[in-house]
């Protein structure tokens, strides 16, 4: 049995780890395979200096697993060519396989490096087009007058308060501070600009 370690990246908070959790595990028992610590970070792969990466090659150089599984190539690097065949290349040096889920194709097969090569390129290709998309995507809605992110919510209960403090001639950055709530968000549900969250009672109203 190997002694393994996993990488599991997924881009935003809200996003879940638990797919490819799920699929390593499965793939690691089919193989024979322990994985005795889990290296796991919601962040883009745009960078190659995210805090659970370099723990993980920390810990490979230190020759503290012999495998590491990924569920795609592209969870460890989506910032081109050179970065995902140095990080391959590094743990290859330090005796340590890397084993990937979800691409289909083993690393160590005849033309591994091609195909790991293109393979980070659309990595890289497809960070590009999502920038794109997003960039458009915000000055299409701030043309049109919108707010770009996500909305920005006080709950009734909490706007009744703050509006009392208000009427009482409280500042806002005092209200915000008490509330515990950034001043530009009170101020904008005060002014009735801001978003809320309405009370089941409100929707059916």
């Amino acid at each position: 049995m190997t002694t393994a370690a996993a990488y599991l990246r997924v881009s935003s908070r809200d996003q879940d780890l638990g797919l490819q959790r799920s699929a390593i595990r499965k793939a690691a028992r089919a193989r024979g395979d322990r994985i005795v610590y889990w290296f796991e970070e919601k962040v883009s792969a745009r960078k190659l200096d995210r805090p659970q990466l370099l723990a993980l090659r920390q810990y490979v150089r230190e020759g503290r697993a012999r495998k590491v599984y990924v569920f795609r190539i592209d969870r460890l690097s989506r910032s081109g060519i050179r970065d995902t065949l140095g990080v391959v290349q590094e743990f290859r040096e330090h005796g340590c396989e890397l084993a990937t889920v979800a691409d289909g194709f083993s690393l160590d097969g005849p033309g591994a490096e091609v195909v790991l090569a293109v393979i980070a390129w659309a990595a890289q290709m497809e960070r590009r087009a999502i920038g794109e998309r997003i960039a458009a995507a915000r000055v299409r809605i701030e043309k049109a007058g919108g707010r770009w992110g996500k909305p920005r919510r006080v709950d009734p209960t909490t706007l009744d308060r703050a509006r009392q403090m208000r009427a009482a001639k409280t500042p806002v950055r005092i209200i915000a501070a008490a509330l515990k709530i950034p001043k530009s968000t009170i101020s904008d549900a005060l002014s009735g600009k801001g978003h809320y969250a309405r009370s089941r009672t409100d929707r059916e109203k």
